[in-house]
């Protein structure tokens, strides 16, 4: 089964119902719950932010993406991200649209989740990348992060021992939310133990800055053609081109969590970096149900 969606050879547009394969490492829990879980609820999902940084690269579009190791529903490759924590809520110095507005380019209508999502899309992409998203004033951006100060601040936030809040006003530096750009909401699917409701949102890196990985949140991350890495969805490349034990051999759907794996498709089908910035979406929660199709778990996303 293709994890690429088909167009209509008559009207050109997306199906309503989309199918992705269940990857390999989440089959034997995706069959028992079929078997003896269906209709119960799920875990509660955990909230979670993740950034898309795009750039123009040599043949199209390019994204930032890293490697993780574990059984994460989020897939051992995806965006910089992870789950929001208390401290995102500590109170910091914020520059561009207020979280009364985020709410609304969020789709939801909880302040206080929209703006601990924010936080924590900023704060996840300086810790496992070392893109800041913040400047001495509303209007300017850090324009260098690297060395050793940097580095114990990233290592501090990837234990916790610090707030983004913390980092920030220790030198005086301002949350640039207008940096980010909301791009979709997903939540994983009832049968998955460790379950994530995840806030995509895409931005570029601030000139100046180069991103580079936290050794202890991942173990590889680089910039990947977004067209190249889904145009098969029986391609190795992107496996390959990470090239761990984890990756090795496995196709896209093997690789990302849907809603990933839907931003490098949306990432593909643009000219440019700034188109994609630039495009208007509405955010609608995208929650995809396992079911069985062919004899085989599956997820089924209704696109409506």
């Amino acid at each position: 089964m293709p994890s690429s969606p088909e167009r209509s050879p008559r009207t050109g547009r997306l199906p309503a119902v989309r199918f992705f394969e269940v990857p390999e490492r989440h089959r034997e829990a995706a069959r028992a719950w079929l078997e003896r879980g269906a209709g119960i609820p799920g875990s509660t999902p955990v909230p979670a932010a993740a950034v898309v940084f795009v750039r123009d690269g040599e043949h199209g579009v390019e994204t930032l993406l890293t490697h993780r190791t574990g059984s994460s529903s989020l897939g051992p490759v995806g965006f910089p991200g992870g789950p929001v924590e208390a401290h995102d809520d500590d109170p910091l110095d914020w520059a561009g649209p207020t979280p009364l507005e985020w709410t609304r380019r969020l789709g939801t209508d909880d302040v206080g989740r929209a703006r601990r999502a924010v936080v924590a899309a900023a704060r996840k992409a300086f810790e496992e990348v070392g893109v800041l998203l913040a400047g001495p004033d509303p209007m300017s951006t850090v324009e260098s992060v690297e060395g050793a100060e940097w580095l114990r601040s990233r290592e501090a936030l990837a234990l916790g021992d610090v707030s983004l809040a913390d980092v920030l006003g220790r030198r005086r530096l301002v949350l640039r939310s207008d940096l980010l750009r909301p791009l979709a909401h997903w939540v994983s699917s009832d049968f998955v133990h460790r379950r994530h409701d995840v806030h995509y949102f895409t931005a570029v890196v601030p000139d100046g800055q180069t991103a580079s990985l936290l050794g202890s949140r991942g173990t590889w991350c680089g910039w990947v053609d977004a067209a190249r890495a889904v145009q098969d969805p029986h391609s190795t490349w992107l496996g390959d081109l990470v090239g761990r034990p984890d990756t090795l051999g496995r196709p896209p759907a093997e690789l990302l969590a849907p809603g990933s794996l839907v931003a490098l498709e949306s990432l593909a089908e643009c000219s440019s970096a700034i188109a994609f910035l630039a495009k208007k979406r509405r955010i609608a929660t995208l929650n995809p149900v396992l079911e069985e199709h062919g004899g085989r778990p599956v997820l089924r996303l209704d696109l409506g």
